[in-house]
């Protein structure tokens, strides 16, 4: 079973390598597809010499935000599950394993690892509770953080998905569609510290966030019915 972790990345000089360099560490069949999203900090260069055999780069002409990268990593993603990672060190890779379990057991499709904010500052911390509470309310779930990074799942339910959202709220699109299409989340712990260093998240992010979860409550896919596409595990071997 290969993992596709899907690395949207802008202005991260300064860490990438390191990233990638913490993510090829883990004991797991896996591919890095990473897409540098218009840097202008020397990152460009510097992950055009991380290409290998398990490491894929692509760039975006012009910087056309987080969404919009993640979607440009599915769309060229082999591995039978994909995962979402930033470039910075906020989140731990090891997780991966206790994330693929689950699914490995047959006992979960999508598997979200949620986070302790315990490292956010407060307005923060209150945005993230209030967007999850959101998403509880308008899709009648009981989830602890929608807007975890750490968001895995096989890849043909992700594409299922035909995302659109371009920015970060990408998060909420991703969780809303899963829910429309009748996909349970599982939630796993996840270790997380809140960087603050040329964060890119502010909390005007969550208006457009809010929007997103609103406006996907009736979202439909363009092929076949919700009926039909909900929910189907893939035919994929383990091994």
């Amino acid at each position: 079973m290969k993992l596709s972790i899907l690395m949207p990345v802008f202005n991260e000089a300064q860490t990438i390598a390191a990233v990638v360099e913490r993510v090829q560490a883990v004991p797991i069949n896996q591919e890095i597809v990473l897409v540098d999203d218009a840097s202008s900090d020397g990152t460009a260069g510097i992950v055009d010499r991380l290409v290998s055999r398990r490491v894929w780069v692509l760039h975006h002409a012009t910087n056309q935000g987080k969404g919009a990268a993640v979607r440009t990593a599915l769309a060229a993603a082999t591995g039978d599950l994909i995962v979402i990672q930033d470039a910075d060190f906020e989140y731990d890779p090891n997780d991966f394993v206790r994330m693929m379990a689950p699914i490995a057991a047959g006992e979960a499709e999508v598997v979200y690892g949620v986070r302790s904010l315990k490292s956010q500052h407060g307005i923060m911390r209150f945005g993230n509770w209030l967007i999850t509470a959101a998403a509880n309310l308008f899709y009648r779930k009981n989830l602890r953080d929608i807007e975890t990074c750490y968001k895995m799942m096989w890849r043909e339910i992700a594409l299922r998905l035909e995302l659109e959202c371009c920015r970060f709220d990408i998060e909420a699109e991703i969780t809303a569609k899963l829910l429309r299409l009748g996909y349970a989340i599982h939630e796993v712990p996840s270790n997380y510290t809140a960087r603050y260093d040329k964060k890119k998240l502010s909390p005007w992010d969550g208006l457009p966030t809010l929007r997103a979860l609103w406006k996907y409550r009736h979202w439909r896919p363009s092929f076949g019915s919700i009926e039909q596409l909900s929910p189907t595990k893939p035919e994929i071997s383990l091994h």
